[in-house]
């Protein structure tokens, strides 16, 4: 596992890419990371990515590229899930749908060994290397990045309070469950989605954490850095999959300039 960490990259003012990996194959995961981008993120609340799977991607992205940063997002904030996904070597935790600084406080202490927090200890894990790390429990939260998603007006308004949780290294928003919260499902674009997005933002840097989003494709991601967003899901792995296909099938339907030079001579 590199030395390297995300919370060493991710600070306010960086201009870091990611891919959304929801398609539960290690092998989109190695590719991905083959591929240089900054960061990756597995994602287990709306794809059917299984605890027992994570380890392999983590294995893949780190063969791939040693200084992968892969984050994983949790199917809810919940403490066991926590738990297992630290013991077996995730190092960069997204916990979803993050409403006030009472969930930050109760999210950050299941990262945290006593007294700290309430993370449970088990002496032989993959995060120790198997106890061979005899400094794992002085130094592990060195490492870690955590990241609480807001995704409604209410947690806009919360994010001071949720940005002084101690822990709490960076904030991501949600833009499409905060578009249907905001009474504008499917339409992150709305204007008065958009201004609520630069009022998190705001907050964000004015607490002096980085900010992230998703922005698929080049210009969306741009317009999003463009605005100070420090980290920017770029793309998705089943989104660029689809439409890749479809804009390769839709080319090789139409006619090409040779064929029609010939079906003019005919």
């Amino acid at each position: 596992m590199s030395e390297k960490s995300l919370k060493q990259s991710l600070r306010p003012g960086s201009r870091l890419s990611g891919f959304w990996l929801s398609l539960c194959s290690p092998t989109v995961t190695e590719i991905a990371a083959g591929s240089g981008i900054d960061w990756l993120l597995l994602d287990m609340e709306h794809a059917p990515n299984d605890l027992s799977q994570i380890t392999d991607h983590l294995r893949a992205a780190g063969s791939a590229n040693p200084d992968a940063q892969m984050i994983v997002r949790m199917p809810s904030s919940d403490q066991t899930i926590t738990k297992r996904l630290l013991d077996i070597g995730v190092r960069n935790l997204m916990f979803p749908m993050i409403q006030n600084a009472e969930d930050a406080r109760r999210a950050m202490s299941w990262t945290r060994y006593p007294p700290e927090g309430l993370r449970g200890i088990s002496a032989t894990i993959r995060a120790n290397n198997y106890a061979r790390q005899s400094d794992y429990l002085t130094t592990y939260a060195d490492a870690q990045c955590v990241i609480v998603q807001v995704e409604t007006p209410e947690a806009v308004a919360e994010i001071p309070a949720i940005a002084a949780v101690p822990g709490v290294d960076a904030i991501f928003i949600g833009p499409g469950d905060l578009s249907s919260a905001m009474g504008h499902t499917g339409n992150p674009m709305h204007s008065d989605v958009q201004d609520k997005i630069r009022e998190a933002v705001t907050a964000i840097h004015a607490a002096g954490l980085p900010a992230g989003i998703l922005g698929y494709g080049a210009d969306l991601a741009r317009r999003y850095f463009d605005n100070d967003i420090e980290f920017v899901a770029i793309a998705g792995d089943a989104w660029l999959l689809t439409r890749q296909m479809d804009a390769l099938v839709q080319t090789m339907a139409q006619p090409s300039p040779t064929s029609k030079q010939k079906t003019d001579k005919d």
